[in-house]
């Protein structure tokens, strides 16, 4: 079963981090599904790093698809240092890729942050269900053109 990660919001314009992590990372397509809440990829990647569970270590790089933000920074200021990041030119998979200070590399799911709640969560649960092996564009295409459901219906 996936796990959720939420965190308090460290403002009272932001929302608790919508983060979903396989509880087996490493096995699938995706290892997961990170909900963020605007297209600014500065502000966003600092709030997934400075809340990421502590049980995979710390957020030291990143490589992002450049069509799922509008800012494409190298380098953010994380609490406690910084985070690295990189682009793949022309790469349109809705995907970053997480390296850890474990050693650990996490393939997540971008679910677009004007997803309805439904979509949202439902595109977060089938990121971080074990044995999903579709693309993550596959899965944010069934994700948006199907009704909204109850996703633990349909995934889990």
């Amino acid at each position: 079963m996936a796990t959720s990660y939420g965190a308090q919001p460290s403002s009272s314009t932001r929302a608790p981090l919508r983060l979903r992590i396989s509880d087996r990372p490493g096995l699938d397509t995706l290892d997961g599904g990170w909900w963020p809440q605007s297209r600014d990829l500065a502000v966003e990647l600092a709030d997934l790093a400075d809340h990421f569970p502590p049980a995979f270590g710390s957020v030291q790089h990143a490589v992002y698809s450049p069509p799922d933000w509008d800012s494409t920074p190298r380098r953010i200021a994380v609490h406690g240092g910084h985070v690295e990041l990189d682009s793949v030119p022309q790469d349109d998979t809705h995907v970053v890729l997480l390296r850890t200070s474990q050693r650990l590399t996490l393939r997540l799911l971008v679910v677009p942050h004007d997803f309805s709640d439904g979509q949202g969560a439902e595109a977060l649960l089938a990121a971080a269900t074990t044995g999903y092996a579709h693309s993550a564009g596959s899965l944010l295409e069934t994700v948006t053109n199907e009704l909204d459901v109850d996703p633990s219906d349909h995934w889990a």
